[in-house]
Formats: structure tokens, C-alpha cells, sequence
């Protein structure tokens, strides 16, 4: 079974077994506005807890997207590169940024549930 966490830079991910599935959340579209530009990291490359792992740009500013776990990239969603809108559209599913190998999954235990989010999000404001 899959399980869905975020972090506190508004980035979920969705694990199963060793690999991870990361994307921003709705919050984080909403705040953006449209987006017009995305950059992932290379397939192959190693990403760090909290680390940058890619760009969005969007009509009122630009964004680093982290990375809430340690691993290797195996995945790019080429799709949001090619047509950056599609991450307004459906940000939590299909608008997915880039899917990694796991390195720790302890690292999953800093992360938050669904309705901690929620409740970060409506109390930082941010």
C-alpha cells in the first residue's frame, strides 16, 4: 500500500516499497499562480534530504522544488516540462515531478500526514 506525506516547502510524496513519486502540493500551485516554466534533475543524479532538486517558475515567481527524501532519481515527468500548465491542472496526481529510489525511508518520519499539512498550511500562511 501506497502512503502519501508532506513536507513543510509543500512537497508530497507518495511511496511504494523503495521508490517515491514527488510532486508540489495544490497549496503550493495556488500560491505560484500559473506556471509557466519547470526544471527536474537529471535521471541517474543523487538528491538529499531537503535538498534542491529542481525549478518552477511560475507568472509571480520563481520556486526551488526540494526533495523530502534521499535517493536517486530513476524518473522525470517529462510532460510538466513540455507543458508546465499541467501542473496548475492536477497537481497531486498527474503533475508529478520526478520519481526516486529511496536511500533511508526513516527520512519518512520527519514528513507529515494529510491533515498535519493541512493545518501547517492554514497556520504558517504560507
Amino acid at each position: 500500500m501506497s502512503e502519501v506525506k508532506y513536507s513543510k516547502e509543500h512537497e508530497w510524496i507518495k511511496v511504494d516499497g523503495d521508490t517515491a513519486i514527488v510532486g508540489i502540493t495544490q497549496h503550493a500551485t495556488e500560491m505560484l499562480g500559473d506556471i509557466v516554466f519547470v526544471e527536474l534533475p537529471e535521471i541517474g543524479s543523487s538528491v538529499v534530504k531537503d535538498g534542491n532538486a529542481g525549478v518552477v517558475e511560475s507568472t509571480k515567481a520563481a520556486s526551488d522544488i526540494y526533495t523530502p527524501v534521499s535517493g536517486e532519481i530513476i524518473e522525470n515527468n517529462q510532460a510538466i516540462v513540455d507543458d508546465p500548465a499541467k501542473v496548475n491542472s492536477d497537481p497531486e496526481n498527474e503533475a508529478w515531478f520526478f520519481k526516486l529510489k529511496i536511500t533511508d525511508k526513516s527520512e519518512m518520519d520527519s514528513l507529515m500526514n494529510k491533515e498535519e499539512y493541512e493545518k501547517f498550511s492554514k497556520e504558517s500562511g504560507s
